[in-house]
């Protein structure tokens, strides 16, 4: 029986990659001499640091600029509030999203299932099973969901007859 996965993955090493070139670049820039803005790397989250909002505006940009530039989209991307530490320090938690979570998991299956396509789905982890009859069916339904969820990067993956 074909099935896939729909799935939602990011390359960690070039993520790694980008902050570090966003490091460099925010260390080279003169807009950025004698200030303390860096981008630093934990396991799913980046935290930024700068003087202000403005240049920790700057800095989220530089950082994104370099995703897109490697292929990451930024869309996993989900930016915490704004802090502000010791002074005029500014701080701010982006959390880099992998994996689907269990409420567009199931808004996926409740979207599939809606469409009334001959296949099934069931939710398996961090990801979404779709299996059914036809590889025709299993195209309509990655159609489906391309069209539908905008606004959250997804792969489709783990393709078989």
């Amino acid at each position: 029986m074909p099935s896939f996965d729909i799935m939602s993955e990011v390359n960690q090493v070039e993520v790694k990659n980008a902050v570090d070139q966003c490091n460099k670049e925010v260390t080279n820039r003169f807009d950025f001499k004698g200030s303390d803005a860096r981008v630093e790397q934990g396991e799913k989250i980046l935290t930024l640091y700068a003087d202000d909002e403005f240049k920790l505006g700057q800095v989220y940009d530089i950082l994104s600029a370099r995703l897109a530039k490697r292929s990451v989209d930024i869309r996993c991307l989900e930016r915490g509030k704004l802090e502000t530490i010791g002074g005029a320090k500014a701080k701010q938690v982006v959390t880099v999203r992998v994996g689907i979570d269990q409420a567009l998991a199931k808004k996926i299956v409740a979207l599939i299932k809606d469409a009334k396509l001959k296949v099934q789905t069931s939710i398996q982890g961090e990801a979404v099973r779709v299996s059914g009859a036809k590889r025709d069916d299993l195209q309509s339904a990655i159609a489906l969901v391309k069209k539908s969820i905008l606004d959250f990067p997804l792969q489709y993956g783990n393709f078989r007859d």
